[in-house]
């Protein structure tokens, strides 16, 4: 089927305004001039609809063809459109200079999770009070973090100091976002080999 660019309001039948249409057949063939009710009449003979796709063109131009069937493999593209397009969200985590080596962990594999699902992670350390005096401290432990991190993240720029925060940006890097499909599947093929083996 060709695709038009046919907007969601679109004339069909008797909705369409003017008294003559240039018209095309389902199959894309230009049938020419038409007054519109001739041009319903040979769609409706057809088992179609007659649909205006160039309202702006003189005389407009409309074009024979299952409208219903068109709206609903649209709709479908759009739908596979919208889970193709994976939106990125900023996940954000707090670490201070005096953090404990099991909450490091534990940090650390909640912002591998958040990588692994294709998110971005911001990590923050907190200065408090004197702890100011060295920030050297918090790029240390940034550094650390990141290396815990590497195999599922890249950074854009080193740690930046904003106001008593350190802050480090970690993007996922692009395969990180298809090990969860390749995990299923191959786990499928363990399973499907397994049963041929049965």
């Amino acid at each position: 089927m060709e695709v038009f660019n046919i907007s969601k309001k679109a004339l069909i039948n008797e909705e369409i305004r003017s008294a003559e249409v240039r018209v095309i057949d389902s199959e894309g063939n230009q049938l020419g001039i038409l007054k519109l009710q001739e041009a319903i009449r040979i769609a409706e003979n057809a088992g179609l609809d007659l649909v205006e796709i160039a309202a702006m063109s003189k005389p407009p131009v409309c074009k024979i063809m299952d409208y219903g069937k068109y709206r609903f493999e649209r709709e479908k593209k759009e739908k596979e459109n919208r889970k193709k397009q994976q939106i990125a969200e900023l996940k954000e985590l707090q670490l201070t200079c005096n953090i404990g080596d099991h909450d490091f962990k534990t940090k650390v594999s909640h912002a591998q999770r958040f990588l692994t699902a294709g998110n971005k992670v911001k990590v923050l350390v907190k200065f408090k009070g004197r702890e100011m005096a060295h920030t050297e401290r918090g790029e240390i432990l940034l550094q650390r973090f990141f290396d815990a991190c590497k195999e599922l993240g890249q950074t854009e720029k080193p740690p930046v100091l904003e106001g008593r925060n350190m802050i480090l940006l970690i993007n996922p890097l692009k395969s990180n976002t298809n090990l969860k499909g390749n995990k299923k599947d191959g786990k499928n093929q363990d399973s499907q080999s397994q049963r041929e083996a049965l």
